[in-house]
């Protein structure tokens, strides 16, 4: 193994580890001597990358660009919609993109701006609602900026309020119902019956 590949593997341990602590305690409650521990690391490597538990933190929040996966669907209204459910799913399983969540959300002393996650994910819905509407896929008087602000700040709230109450375990249902109770003010009505509005079926394994 080279040293640029030991460098990305520690790094990635690193960001793993502190994933792990800060969506168990949150950002304020977290200690670097907690974070290495998780790591095995020594503490001059942990600091040859991330000099500061901000500067962790901050990594952890670019992760959320990372998971903006936006399908490429005939139907720009199902790319939206598999957006929500993609990064859904993947936020019930990846611990970095819980914490990259948790310290946009949460109010700490963390202070570096928090807006960019939802300016990039604002960004790519809106491009999206826009190819949409010259298909012919929105209804006709829609505002997409509006539509965009409304499916951010519904999508954000659906994530807190299942994790309250299940642990992320329902989230992918609420979405379900979300698009359910959305579409109707968004899509032409020819077209609601052909999006799907849960997970995409995963293809047979091979006997």
């Amino acid at each position: 193994m080279t040293q640029q590949e030991r460098g990305k593997r520690s790094k990635r341990s690193i960001l793993e580890a502190a994933a792990h602590v800060f969506d168990e305690r949150g950002y304020d409650a977290a200690s670097t001597n907690e974070i290495l521990a998780r790591t095995g690391l020594t503490r001059g490597s942990m600091y040859h990358h991330f000099p500061t538990k901000k500067a962790i933190a901050m990594a952890l929040v670019d992760a959320q660009a990372e998971a903006l996966e936006v399908p490429d669907q005939p139907m720009k209204l199902q790319s939206v919609i598999d957006l929500t459910l993609d990064f859904s799913r993947r936020l019930q399983r990846d611990p970095v993109l819980r914490a990259s969540v948790r310290l946009t959300i949460e109010q700490t002393s963390f202070d570096a701006p928090r807006q960019t996650a939802y300016e990039q994910s604002g960004a790519a819905i809106l491009r999206l609602l826009r190819q949409a509407e010259e298909q012919g896929e929105i209804l006709p008087g829609v505002d997409v900026q509006e539509a965009t602000s409304t499916i951010i700040g519904a999508f954000t709230g659906l994530q807190i309020v299942s994790q309250v109450y299940t642990n992320r375990e329902d989230l992918l249902d609420r979405v379900t119902a979300f698009w359910r109770f959305m579409l109707p003010g968004l899509a032409t009505p020819g077209l609601i019956g052909r999006l799907r509005i849960t997970e995409q079926p995963l293809p047979a394994s091979a006997p």
